[in-house]
């Protein structure tokens, strides 16, 4: 049997003295009671004018509302993203606001300059774009002198930066620093060099990552251009200074650059050798059979230029960077792998980017003081690429800018050629080369636009070289030289021609003034080498003698320079008259110094004309007349120019010139001052009657052919000029004379109106001439007043035989010319001098006198009948006069 369970016993409950809370987990704790309650209520005020936005009304802000101090601040944020949208929104400000890069440009550059060295590539790249083209534009016209100087510190802490992305953005940045201000190198060059070197060297990127390696070597490349490597380079800046032109500060002179360059030396002895390493890591890329890439090409054009600039300037400076070490470096790794592409099986871009590269490699072949120590048959191959270069062989597979860019560089260096080459064969092709070239491309246009093979300024300076180095004539012994030597100089003129109808052109259109300016610096330049030829000539007679063949040779020199100098169109030609009459002053002034030399022994008759027509061209200035004038008397002087030639050229000048009398007796005319100058050159030739003896027969033509006014006083003031008391003229002069100057005395008182204010000295200007000549022959004297008194009995004559009254026109010519002989005697009479010299014939002018009186009693009108009177009675005043005058000198 089981047992009943016993009934359980009730618990009796215990008293709790703490009350146990259980607690779910996750739930929150409720505050304790005895806790303090700090929660604070409130509620908004709304008041106006109380927003952000309303604050920053009118102060320039970005596109996010945010302004400049809130940008700048933000570049430093932890945050990347917040950086890189800070230097965006700089940028978007500046754009709308282009005044605040102005007014903050300091503290802009200070806060800025901590990102060359940020970890982020995307915040270096935004700093980058941003400096590229908002920051430097917008400062290119101040001093960035004060910026750089802040930036620098920050480029070199980023140059040795533990990772190479900042390393490359940093001299990809001082890339674009020295871009906008490039002195930044001549600064700092030293320390730059060293962290080129060091970047190149010890990071071994080249093949594996080309474009990081192409940062660098552009970078380098365009720091080693800006060495003083060029002479004419220098010397143009050094003419910029004393032009006082604006040029970057902290840019000096040629010799200041020089010195702060010297300590560079050691430097590049580094940079040329880590160079031509870096190119042999290139050597299996470059012998690849499908060519290079363009990456590639890229650096290895970095490396080669970088050498070039760096070779030039040790050349310039006379510093030796290249030890026998590196020398021998540079001619056994790289100027031995010439050239580059040896099978010449490539086409397309390719070729040309090989092209390029052997014309780089061949520039520094000719840099290169010892290249004469390589192998014959490696100096052979490059001097067969420049004589193909030269004769235009590789237009076909390369593009026509690049074969002109490669001229360019390669023809200054014939001169060098030409004389370092021993072997005849070379020397003759290279001069038949240049020739060939010079003569058939050279054009008047500007080297900058690439825009022809060979520039004006680069032919004359290779001819110069090869002509005349050091004031010295070169191979006057070798035929061949001479014959090229004669081509070229014969080409001058024609390109000089060439050159003064484009600045005619160029001043009749719209043309830009620098255009303009460098028309004429290439003008100037060919003067200037012809005048080194003629002063070169003078000391050596050699020059003389191949002129002289070149005169007598069926060359175009003489007619070029006479074209050149001849104003007017000849006839049936195409090409415009020549340029000298137009061109500038200076230039007129350089051309006159050509035409001083070129008149030895070659004063021809065409030539004369040319000058003759320059002469009397209208627009030319008065001064340059009377400059030609002198010159070619001073050739005249020194024996260039035969005697009969020069007193032609002057009775040619005097007696063509055209010019209209003017009325104002203050000042001396162009043909006065003309005239003056001529009988000043006419009394320097020598015995005054030799001369007069060659010239008479002369001036006897050219009486008879009756000139205008202003020519035959011209004349008649030569004659006086080398006449002398008594008269040394023949009796035919005499008689010729005696015909000729009635008429001129007529003319003088019909040309002239009488107003004795104002005319008196052109009266006294023209009859001056006629009262020397009265002076000295008595004889001349009594056949004019017998002419004019013959002339005035003939009209009287004709008058009296008319029946019908005189009113037509031919009684008033009669009467005017009466007229004019009565005011002819009294002006003789009115001058003392002349007045004594007619006194003896006094009984020619009473025999006019009687035909006035015959005259009043004729069937005159009775205008003419008084005009008769007066001149009668003032003829017989005069008369009277002349008795008394008479009777004192018998006394």
């Amino acid at each position: 049997m089981v047992r009943p369970k016993a009934p359980a016993k009730k618990q009796q409950k215990k008293a709790i003295d703490f009350k146990k809370i259980k607690r779910k987990l996750g739930r929150k704790l409720p505050p304790p009671k005895n806790a303090t309650n700090t929660e604070i209520k409130s509620k908004a005020i709304i008041l106006p004018e109380q927003s952000v936005g309303a604050e920053k009304s009118g102060i320039a802000t970005s596109k996010k509302g945010l302004t400049l101090k809130e940008l700048l601040q933000q570049t430093s944020h932890h945050n990347p993203k917040v950086r890189k949208d800070a230097l965006l929104g700089i940028k978007d400000l500046f754009k709308h606001y282009p005044a605040e890069m102005q007014s903050h440009k300091y503290a802009i550059i200070q806060k800025l300059r901590e990102r060359v060295t940020d970890d982020d590539k995307l915040v270096r790249d935004a700093f980058y774009k941003l400096f590229e083209a908002d920051v430097f534009p917008a400062c290119i016209e101040d001093n960035l002198g004060p910026m750089v100087s802040l930036l620098m510190p920050y480029i070199f802490s980023a140059m040795a930066d533990s990772s190479i992305d900042v390393r490359l953005m940093a001299f990809k940045f001082f890339h674009l620093v020295v871009k906008n201000y490039p002195p930044t190198f001549s600064l700092y060059a030293e320390k730059i060099l060293e962290n080129y070197t060091d970047i190149i060297q010890k990071n071994h990127f080249y093949v594996q990552d080309k474009s990081k390696l192409k940062v660098a070597l552009s970078g380098l490349e365009h720091c080693l251009s800006l060495l003083p490597c060029d002479e004419s380079d220098t010397e143009s800046q050094k003419k910029g200074h004393l032009q006082k032109e604006t040029l970057l500060a902290y840019e000096q002179d040629v010799a200041e650059e020089s010195v702060r360059f010297a300590h560079v030396s050691e430097k590049l002895k580094e940079i040329v050798g880590v160079l031509i390493n870096c190119f042999q890591d290139f050597i299996p890329l470059i012998r690849a059979r499908g060519g290079l890439d363009e990456a590639s090409f890229d650096c290895i054009n970095h490396i080669l230029c970088g050498v070039r600039y760096a070779i030039k300037f040790s050349n310039r400076m006379h510093i030796p960077i290249l030890d026998q070490e590196t020398a021998s470096m540079l001619l056994k790794k790289l100027l031995g792998s010439f050239p580059l592409n040896p099978e010449n099986n490539l086409s397309g871009k390719v070729a040309e980017w090989y092209f390029i590269l052997n014309s780089v490699l061949t520039e520094i072949f000719l840099e290169v003081s010892g290249w004469s120590l390589l192998p014959w048959d490696i100096s052979c191959r490059y001097l067969k690429f420049i004589d193909n270069t030269l004769r235009g062989k590789f237009t076909r597979s390369i593009g026509e800018s690049i074969h002109k860019k490669t001229l360019l560089a390669l023809v200054p260096f014939v001169p060098k050629l030409i004389l370092r080459v021993e072997d005849r064969e070379w020397r003759d092709n290279f001069m038949q080369a240049f020739t060939i070239i010079t003569l058939s491309d050279c054009e008047p246009e500007s080297p900058l636009k690439l825009a022809l093979r060979i520039p004006v300024r680069v032919f004359i300076s290779v001819v110069r070289d090869l002509i005349i180095p050091n004031g010295d004539i070169l191979y006057l012994n070798d035929p061949t030289v001479n014959n090229d030597q004669l081509a070229w100089v014969d080409e001058l003129p024609s390109l000089l021609t060439k050159l003064g109808n484009k600045h005619l052109v160029s001043t009749q259109q719209f043309v830009k003034e620098k255009k303009k300016q460098r028309i004429e610096h290439a003008i100037s330049v060919v003067l200037q080498l012809l005048i080194d030829l003629g002063r070169v000539g003078c000391v050596k007679k050699v020059l003389i003698d191949r002129v002289r063949c070149l005169q007598n040779a069926p060359s175009t020199f003489k007619e070029d320079t006479r074209k050149f100098f001849n104003p007017y169109q000849e006839e049936g030609a195409v090409e415009p008259g020549g340029p000298f009459a137009r061109l500038p002053r200076k230039i007129q002034e350089l051309a006159l110094c050509f035409l001083y030399y070129f008149t030895i022994d070659n004063f021809s008759p065409p030539m004369q004309r040319a000058i003759v027509s320059c002469c009397l061209y209208p627009q030319l200035k008065p001064a340059v007349l009377y400059r030609i004038v002198e010159v070619l008397h001073t050739a005249y002087r020194d024996g260039y120019i035969q005697i009969t030639d020069h007193l032609s050229f002057f009775i040619t000048l005097i007696a063509r010139f055209r010019e209209s009398i003017e009325y104002d007796g203050r000042r001396e005319t162009t043909f006065q001052a003309l005239t003056n100058l001529v009988c000043s050159c006419l009394s320097e030739m020598g015995d005054s009657s030799l001369v007069l003896q060659i010239l008479e027969k002369v001036f006897v033509e050219q009486i008879i052919l009756k000139p205008a006014l202003v020519n035959g006083c011209g004349i008649l003031r030569m004659i006086c000029t080398l006449d002398s008391i008594p008269t040394r003229l023949s009796e035919s002069s005499v008689t010729a004379l005696s015909e000729f100057l009635p008429g001129y005395l007529i003319d003088i008182v019909n040309c002239i109106p009488e107003d004795k204010e104002k005319l008196s000295y052109l009266y006294i200007y023209y009859l001056v001439p006629c009262f020397h000549l009265f002076d000295r022959s008595s004889r001349l004297t009594e056949d004019v007043l017998k002419r004019m008194r013959l002339m005035v009995s003939e009209n009287t004559r004709a008058m009296l035989e008319s029946s019908v009254q005189q009113d037509g026109e031919s009684s008033r010519n009669s009467v005017k010319l009466i007229q004019c002989i009565v005011s002819v005697i009294l002006l003789m009479h009115n001058d003392v001098k002349a007045r004594k010299i007619i006194s003896p014939f006094k009984s020619e002018i009473d025999l006019i006198l009687q035909n006035l009186v015959t005259l009043q009693s004729s069937s005159l009108t009775v205008e003419g009948k008084h005009m008769m009177k007066i001149a009668g009675e003032r003829l017989r005043i005069a008369s009277n006069s002349l008795l008394s005058c008479t009777t004192v000198t018998m006394l």
